[in-house]
Protein backbone atom coordinates (compact mmCIF):
# COMPACT_ATOMS: atom_id res chain seq x y z
CA UNK A 1 0.00 0.00 0.00
CA UNK A 2 2.69 2.38 1.00
CA UNK A 3 4.39 1.37 -2.64
CA UNK A 4 1.27 2.55 -4.39
CA UNK A 5 0.56 5.52 -2.54
CA UNK A 6 4.78 6.38 -3.68
CA UNK A 7 3.95 5.60 -7.03
CA UNK A 8 1.06 7.75 -7.56
CA UNK A 9 2.04 10.72 -5.83
CA UNK A 10 5.31 10.76 -7.59
CA UNK A 11 3.21 10.20 -10.76
CA UNK A 12 1.03 13.71 -9.46
CA UNK A 13 4.58 15.46 -9.16
CA UNK A 14 5.38 14.51 -12.64
CA UNK A 15 2.15 15.55 -14.76
CA UNK A 16 2.21 18.86 -12.46
CA UNK A 17 5.82 19.47 -12.82
CA UNK A 18 5.25 19.11 -16.85
CA UNK A 19 2.18 21.28 -16.93
CA UNK A 20 3.35 24.39 -15.27
CA UNK A 21 6.93 24.27 -17.27
CA UNK A 22 4.64 24.03 -20.55
CA UNK A 23 2.25 26.92 -20.00
CA UNK A 24 4.88 29.16 -18.80
CA UNK A 25 5.29 32.68 -19.88
CA UNK A 26 7.93 34.56 -21.87
CA UNK A 27 9.17 37.45 -19.37
CA UNK A 28 9.98 40.93 -21.07
CA UNK A 29 12.80 42.54 -19.54
CA UNK A 30 12.17 45.49 -17.70
CA UNK A 31 13.36 47.85 -19.47
CA UNK A 32 11.36 47.29 -22.72
CA UNK A 33 8.11 47.04 -19.85
CA UNK A 34 9.01 50.86 -18.79
CA UNK A 35 9.55 51.90 -22.39
CA UNK A 36 5.93 50.74 -23.40
CA UNK A 37 4.39 52.19 -20.47
CA UNK A 38 6.12 55.55 -20.77
CA UNK A 39 5.32 55.58 -24.59
CA UNK A 40 1.19 54.91 -23.40
CA UNK A 41 1.83 57.97 -20.38
CA UNK A 42 2.99 60.00 -22.96
CA UNK A 43 0.72 59.74 -25.69
CA UNK A 44 -2.11 60.20 -23.20
CA UNK A 45 -0.74 63.33 -22.01
CA UNK A 46 -0.44 64.77 -25.28
CA UNK A 47 -3.95 63.78 -26.31
CA UNK A 48 -5.01 65.48 -23.07
CA UNK A 49 -3.03 68.75 -23.39
CA UNK A 50 -4.67 68.98 -27.06
CA UNK A 51 -8.21 68.77 -25.49
CA UNK A 52 -7.30 71.39 -22.69
CA UNK A 53 -5.77 73.66 -25.48
CA UNK A 54 -8.49 73.15 -27.80
CA UNK A 55 -11.62 74.38 -24.90
CA UNK A 56 -8.99 76.81 -23.74
CA UNK A 57 -9.56 78.50 -27.51
CA UNK A 58 -13.09 77.75 -27.24
CA UNK A 59 -13.31 79.81 -24.62
CA UNK A 60 -11.39 82.52 -25.20
CA UNK A 61 -13.17 83.20 -29.14
CA UNK A 62 -16.67 83.46 -26.72
CA UNK A 63 -15.64 85.78 -24.15
CA UNK A 64 -13.85 88.06 -28.01
CA UNK A 65 -16.99 87.93 -29.21
CA UNK A 66 -18.91 89.03 -25.72
CA UNK A 67 -16.81 91.86 -25.17
CA UNK A 68 -16.54 93.12 -28.43
CA UNK A 69 -20.55 93.05 -29.06
CA UNK A 70 -20.73 94.61 -25.83
CA UNK A 71 -18.40 97.52 -26.74
CA UNK A 72 -19.81 98.27 -29.65
CA UNK A 73 -23.23 98.54 -28.38
CA UNK A 74 -22.03 100.76 -25.89
CA UNK A 75 -20.38 102.76 -28.73
CA UNK A 76 -23.20 102.79 -31.09
CA UNK A 77 -25.47 103.89 -27.93
CA UNK A 78 -23.02 107.00 -27.94
CA UNK A 79 -22.33 108.28 -31.45
CA UNK A 80 -25.39 106.80 -33.15
CA UNK A 81 -28.72 108.01 -32.74
CA UNK A 82 -31.18 105.22 -31.57
CA UNK A 83 -34.35 104.34 -33.96
CA UNK A 84 -37.03 104.17 -31.26
CA UNK A 85 -39.71 101.72 -31.87
CA UNK A 86 -38.20 99.23 -34.24
CA UNK A 87 -35.65 96.38 -33.91
CA UNK A 88 -33.96 93.78 -36.34
CA UNK A 89 -35.14 90.64 -36.87
CA UNK A 90 -32.95 89.21 -34.42
CA UNK A 91 -34.42 91.37 -31.99
CA UNK A 92 -31.17 93.75 -32.13
CA UNK A 93 -32.38 97.67 -31.61
CA UNK A 94 -31.44 99.38 -34.41
CA UNK A 95 -29.15 102.42 -34.74
CA UNK A 96 -29.16 105.27 -37.48
CA UNK A 97 -25.36 106.26 -38.13
CA UNK A 98 -24.17 109.58 -39.21
CA UNK A 99 -24.81 109.18 -43.17
CA UNK A 100 -27.98 107.71 -42.39
CA UNK A 101 -27.91 104.53 -42.54
CA UNK A 102 -29.42 101.97 -40.51
CA UNK A 103 -27.70 99.02 -38.38
CA UNK A 104 -27.82 96.71 -35.28
CA UNK A 105 -24.50 95.17 -33.90
CA UNK A 106 -24.43 91.59 -34.10
CA UNK A 107 -23.80 88.62 -31.52
CA UNK A 108 -19.92 89.12 -33.17
CA UNK A 109 -19.84 92.77 -32.49
CA UNK A 110 -20.27 93.93 -36.11
CA UNK A 111 -22.80 96.53 -37.59
CA UNK A 112 -25.28 94.78 -39.66
CA UNK A 113 -26.74 97.42 -42.17
CA UNK A 114 -30.13 96.61 -43.15
CA UNK A 115 -33.21 98.62 -45.05
CA UNK A 116 -36.48 99.79 -43.46
CA UNK A 117 -38.22 97.22 -44.92
CA UNK A 118 -35.84 94.10 -42.70
CA UNK A 119 -37.01 96.04 -39.56
CA UNK A 120 -39.79 95.04 -37.31
CA UNK A 121 -42.10 97.68 -35.25
CA UNK A 122 -43.37 95.08 -32.56
CA UNK A 123 -40.09 93.23 -30.14
CA UNK A 124 -39.99 89.68 -31.66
Amino acid sequence: MKNTFKIGLLATAIFVAANTTTYAQEKKPVGKQIEGAAKDVGQATSTAAKDVGKATATGAKAVGKKTSELASKGAAAVTDKRYEGHWALTGELVYIDEYGKYFYVDKKGHRQFITKAQMRTTKP
